[in-house]
């Protein structure tokens, strides 16, 4: 639990990783991909405060005790959301399977939930697969990697026909919660393979779903905010906001917040520190600390507290069917956490 100033927030990080992407774990003649990989990733480390970055053999494989200390004991998390990424052609047991994340779950018992994913391309093997992972760890949600590589194939869209049969599983299995990476290219990923586009789409075409655009489609920010206020399912994941922009990029991070708060709405807005490129402390710290910097932003909506206990914790709490204590619970006037009826645009917004 995090306390400032006698609020108490709620946090439930949305978007945590358990990776190996040490040199034992790299795919024989893949070597030059996997290690470009985890490099660009740790990059992206940098643009945090110095104070937080690692060498680059720790950033490759950090250990269970790391993980406790920066995300429950130092980073205020009261419970957390593994997002698996195979890439299993570079990596031999993959660089963060469900596998490797799930082994968290009975040292943190009610901490944490594991996501699974698919491929379209995998076709009923996949179908299967996903079956028999949500048979045995009760999913709510799977995050796809739309740029993947697979053979010769260099990526995949929502629209293709060959995703159909999965989206329609989903529906029927009630893994509701569809997190889908469409931001910041890593290399050797092609930035093309990212557009939001396809979310569009599927949005519209499976309005029981919930389609969470993590990294909200950066750098394509107002293509991201002019698609998701017409569509009202689909919700804004914050990682790489917070991390990537806040320390480092402060006036940005403020308009690509007050364009997320006035296009998309404090509901549809979830909290995601991308553990381990970055740790939640400092996030967590910055957000309720956060405010526009001076008053040529004033267009935008503002930064509430009730908006702070929303984005941090209580919409995916919702989304994801969490009971959360009576103590970090809004009053009813404060709103819906995750309401889907945040995405429109009404008289007196701004």
């Amino acid at each position: 639990m995090y306390e400032k100033d006698g609020e108490k927030y709620f946090v439930l990080d949305s978007h945590l990783h358990f990776w190996d992407a040490s040199p034992a774990n790299w795919v024989k003649g893949q070597e030059q991909y996997a290690k470009g990989w985890i490099e660009c990733f740790h990059a992206y480390q940098s643009l945090g405060p110095p104070a937080t970055h690692w060498s680059i053999e720790h950033f490759q494989k950090y250990s269970e005790d790391d993980f406790e200390k920066d995300v429950f004991q130092d980073g205020h998390v009261d419970m957390g959301i593994f997002q698996s990424t195979y890439l299993k052609q570079w990596y031999e047991k993959g660089f963060n399977a469900i596998e490797q994340n799930a082994s968290l779950l009975e040292r943190f018992p009610g901490r944490l939930r594991v996501n699974g994913r698919w491929d379209p391309r995998e076709g009923e093997a996949g179908l299967q697969q996903l079956r028999a992972d949500h048979a045995r760890y009760g999913l709510k949600g799977v995050k796809l990697y739309t740029a993947e590589w697979l053979g010769s194939s260099r990526g995949w869209t929502l629209r293709d026909p060959e995703a159909v049969p999965f989206l329609e599983l989903c529906q029927e299995l009630g893994i509701k919660n569809i997190h889908i990476h469409k931001g910041p290219t890593i290399w050797p990923l092609d930035k093309d393979a990212f557009d939001v586009r396809d979310v569009d789409f599927a949005a519209t075409s499976y309005p029981d779903l919930n389609f969470v655009v993590e990294h909200v489609g950066l750098p394509r920010i107002e293509d991201f905010c002019f698609m998701a206020t017409q569509e009202p399912n689909v919700y804004a994941g914050l990682s790489v906001v917070v991390g990537g922009l806040m320390y480092a990029r402060p006036r940005f991070f403020a308009k690509v917040m007050g364009e997320l708060l006035f296009w998309v709405g404090e509901d549809k807005m979830l909290f995601g520190s991308d553990y381990g490129i970055w740790e939640p402390r400092w996030q967590v710290e910055g957000l309720v600390d956060w405010d526009y910097p001076d008053d040529t932003f004033s267009d935008y909506p503002r930064w509430t507290t009730a908006a702070k206990k929303k984005v941090l914790g209580l919409n995916a709490a919702k989304l994801y069917d969490v009971e959360v204590p009576a103590e970090f619970r809004l009053p009813d006037e404060a709103g819906t956490p995750a309401a889907r009826d945040d995405a429109q645009l009404v008289e007196g917004r701004a």
